[in-house]
Parts: structure tokens; C-alpha cells; sequence
């Protein structure tokens, strides 16, 4: 980190990225994000930054926190990022693969509820018929006067 780098507070990030303070602290208490402190305050670098927009992707996508913290990782520990494109490449088949399997129960799923509606709007349309044809017919009004 350069002096160039902005630093952001706890408020101020939160307010760029959409999230709450509290998010922020919870990334920060699960380890992967680390603010500096300046006295009691925390401050963010461009870095944090990243990583956040990182970890938002991730969570937006359904990668679990323990996932994104692997990533993030081997962001790390790799200089020249190849083992962390690997990993993202093998998690995002995983993912891929789980949502079509998803897809495919809530297609399954959607099909057996409106075959459930119609045999339930049937049913109904049945049993008001059957009632209709037992009620007598109402007699019409004479027009006379009592």
C-alpha cells in the first residue's frame, strides 16, 4: 500500500459497497478482511475494498464464506494467481452443476403444483355442478303485488 491509496472508514466503505456496518464486521470477524486501526477507528485500504467486492460477488453467486475465504487465500499465497483461477474454475463448475440439478427439482416441482391446481380447480368446477343440478330452481317473481 502506497500513500497514494485511499483509506475508507467503516462508514464510508459500507455506504460505496451497499452493505451495513455490521456485514463489514462480520467479514472482518471471519478473517477476511483486515482494517488497520487509527486510534479506535478502522479504516479500510483499497485492498479491503477488493476483497469485499470479492466476497459480495462470491456470496451473490451462493459460494459458502468458507469457500470465498480459500479463494481469497490462495489470492495470497500465488503471486501469478493460477492456482486461484484454478480453484474458481472448479468451484464454478461445482456451482453450475449444483444450480442445473436445482433447476431441473424446481421445473419437476412446478409442473406436479400445476397439475395439483388444475385437478383442484376441476374438483371444484365438479362439486359446483353436481350442487347446481340437486338445488331446485328458484321460482321466478309472478310480478304481483301483495
Amino acid at each position: 500500500m502506497t500513500q497514494d491509496d485511499p483509506l475508507y472508514t467503516v462508514t464510508q466503505l459500507g455506504a460505496e459497497l451497499g452493505v451495513t456496518v455490521r456485514t463489514l464486521h462480520f467479514y472482518e470477524a471471519q478473517g477476511l478482511i483486515t482494517p488497520r486501526r487509527v486510534g479506535n477507528t478502522r479504516v479500510y485500504s483499497q485492498r479491503d475494498r477488493g476483497r469485499m467486492i470479492l466476497i459480495l460477488r462470491g456470496k451473490k453467486l451462493g459460494f459458502s464464506i468458507r469457500e470465498i475465504k480459500e479463494y481469497l487465500e490462495l489470492y495470497d499465497m500465488d503471486p501469478t494467481h493460477e492456482q486461484q483461477i484454478k480453484a474458481l474454475l472448479k468451484a464454478i463448475k461445482t456451482r453450475i452443476n449444483k444450480l442445473t440439478e436445482q433447476q431441473a427439482a424446481l421445473t419437476e416441482t412446478l409442473a406436479e403444483l400445476h397439475d395439483i391446481e388444475q385437478q383442484a380447480i376441476t374438483a371444484l368446477q365438479e362439486m359446483r355442478a353436481i350442487a347446481a343440478a340437486k338445488s331446485p330452481p328458484t321460482p321466478l317473481p309472478t310480478g304481483r303485488s301483495l
